[in-house]
């Protein structure tokens, strides 16, 4: 049987790679598929882990080569996903974690109807922006230019499954060793990325819709109070 695709997308400071990343650690079967980047690596950054740093000639050649499985403009600089390496993955019954943004969820479930599609909000706009600043990593105007590209990420959230606010990084890592949540619950603030992707994975082995109405419900509610104070 196929793995499942995992699709997670958050406005840049929203803490997605955190997250993932402590995902990754207490799941070992799922696998993290590493994106291309046309831009260049961050000093703490490692080729082949972080991105895959390619330049802009060379990722606008393999677009033209039909390589990416998607592939969008973010904050100026060209992303994708290599497909042949998700394809090979998903064929051996591994699940895949995709760390895209908006457009790119967009292209992916275009594709591929049977995924699981997360969006992370933070909390408010000022804890992202405090966020983007510890990083110590951007100049003044990259952050200014991610901050107003949030306010478009955010607007998108509704195209996605489940939403989770990332209002509190250990309590959500310590959740997630919880399996016993109830659906619905998924959509409280600090709950964690596995706890939100166990139940759309079970439901859509037994032929039923991702997300159900009671959790589309508390997720709809959870967007408008989210997007209310990120404004």
């Amino acid at each position: 049987m196929p793995g499942t695709l995992y699709i997670v997308a958050a406005p840049s400071g929203a803490g997605k790679t955190s997250l993932t990343r402590a995902l990754l650690e207490r799941e070992p079967g799922m696998v993290l598929s590493v994106s291309y980047t046309s831009r260049p690596p961050r000093p703490n950054e490692e080729d082949g882990v972080h991105y895959h740093f390619v330049s802009r000639p060379v990722f606008e050649e393999m677009i033209r080569r039909g390589e990416f499985f998607e592939h969008a403009v973010v904050h100026g600089d060209l992303k994708g996903t290599a497909r042949t390496a998700v394809e090979r993955v998903l064929a051996q019954g591994k699940d895949v974690l995709l760390e895209i943004d908006w457009q790119g969820a967009r292209q992916v479930r275009a594709q591929m109807a049977d995924t699981v599609s997360i969006f992370i909000l933070p909390p408010s706009r000022a804890e992202l922006e405090r966020r983007l600043r510890a990083r110590n990593s951007d100049a003044e105007d990259v952050i200014q230019r991610r901050l107003a590209d949030s306010r478009d990420d955010i607007a998108h959230a509704g195209e996605f499954d489940f939403l989770i606010v990332n209002d509190d990084f250990p309590g959500a890592c310590r959740l997630a060793r919880d399996r016993d949540e109830p659906a619905a619950a998924c959509c409280r603030p600090a709950r964690a990325l596995r706890r939100v992707a166990r139940r759309p994975a079970q439901t859509r082995r037994r032929g039923l819709r991702p997300a159900d109405a009671a959790l589309n419900r508390a997720g709809a509610l959870l967007s408008k109070r989210a997007a209310h104070g990120l404004r």
